[in-house]
């Protein structure tokens, strides 16, 4: 059997492409497509040394950088990829990976990451942040965003089976695209996030600083505050959350894996201000034994044992603290509450809760549906 593998870009080792690693361990005869691939050579393991197929978009002038400008063009070059000769085509997708086109006798499995963010349910919030409100560039920009709608719309017909990361991005893949999904958590690789029962005082986030990371929001709120924050991560946004910044708060900027790691066991607790569908640190966080202080809702919700500040919950081993808004008094309820009950968030309750999403739970999972689906799809295919 032939397999392709069509994930959207390979630019950083992230949460996307650690899911990509993980069917590469499903699936290790698959071949690889994509529309740009930046990866230097130092960071290419997770892709098992092989050799990923292009598009034109590779070739454009300033694409290692600027890919992104390059949206309304990705709706073309997907369609290009000749995947006639597979039997199976897998589309790891969160922009226009599973726009690719298939033929009646191929099955095509979508992982899905969310519909696009930008131009469904977000597009407002992202044309504010980019400064595309108003304008001729504004305009421009809502109408590239309409016609990428109206083909986003037409690709699910080309998906026979969704998988969604988490119950949160089922519900988006039904809302834009009315079809079911099956909820597979991502990999979080437990095993490389130790377990630390012994803590120190001060509390920890870290994050790429783009302005949905809310990481200034988090700055401005500690820094009303005596409490210590450690700040790990760098970004478009740094400047900015650095002029938010006191003196309580220390910003590394990026760290290494193996310093975020050492910051994650000896916090007292991590947090997470992010809508995520569905969020990888805040569950490394928990394999370190470091309970999260997050806002609740999206992904939060089914990653985090959390409890709520202004309910009276009963605890039943929880991992973190849960907060209604974006704000920064409900991340300062969220603190003075973890600390007046910091007792009840034992380390090996959020280590416990961490191992329910790891790697080969996923591998598992995932394989077992794409066979299933398999055996189906061939079974009731015409010989």
């Amino acid at each position: 059997m032939k397999i392709a593998l069509v994930h959207d870009w390979f630019t950083v080792y992230a949460g996307s492409e650690r899911v990509v690693e993980q069917i590469l361990e499903c699936y290790p005869e698959a071949d690889l497509f994509s529309l740009m691939d930046f990866i230097p050579p130092e960071e290419r393991g997770f892709l098992k040394g092989k050799k990923v197929t292009t598009s034109f978009l590779q070739r454009l002038p300033f694409a290692r950088k600027k890919y992104r400008q390059y949206l309304p063009l990705m709706p073309l070059a997907v369609e290009q990829f000749d995947l006639s000769s597979y039997d199976l085509v897998i589309s790891s997708s969160h922009a226009v990976a599973k726009g690719v086109i298939t033929h009646p006798d191929q099955l095509h499995v979508c992982m899905c990451y969310s519909p696009m963010r930008y131009a469904w349910d977000l597009q407002h919030q992202y044309l504010k942040q980019s400064n595309l409100e108003k304008g001729f560039k504004g305009w421009l920009a809502r109408g590239i965003l309409h016609r990428i709608r109206q083909w986003d719309s037409r690709t699910p017909n080309g998906v026979d089976e969704f998988i969604a990361i988490s119950e949160f991005i089922k519900k988006r893949i039904w809302k834009c695209y009315r079809r079911e999904s099956m909820v597979i958590y991502p990999p979080v690789d437990v095993s490389e996030f130790t377990l630390k029962e012994k803590k120190e005082d001060f509390y920890l986030t870290a994050s790429r600083m783009v302005p949905y990371k809310k990481i200034d929001l988090i700055v401005e709120a500690v820094s009303r505050s005596n409490k210590k924050l450690v700040v790990i991560g760098d970004g478009p946004d740094f400047k900015k959350t650095k002029t938010k910044a006191g003196k309580n708060i220390e910003l590394l900027g990026y760290q290494s894996v193996e310093a975020l790691r050492d910051y994650m066991q000896r916090a007292k607790a991590f947090i997470f201000m992010a809508e995520e569908d569905f969020g990888i640190v805040p569950l490394e966080a928990q394999a370190c034994g470091t309970p999260v202080i997050a806002y609740g809702k999206g992904g939060s919700l089914e990653t985090i044992r959390g409890v709520w500040p202004i309910e009276k919950s009963e605890f039943g081993n929880p991992t973190g603290v849960l907060f209604k808004e974006q704000t920064a008094e409900a991340l300062l309820e969220a603190i003075h509450f973890f600390e007046v009950n910091e007792q009840k968030f034992q380390p090996d309750a959020c280590r416990r809760n961490a191992e329910r999403f790891g790697v080969e739970r996923f591998r598992k999972e995932f394989k077992d549906f794409v066979e299933e689906k398999l055996t189906q799809f061939f079974k009731s295919s015409p010989s």
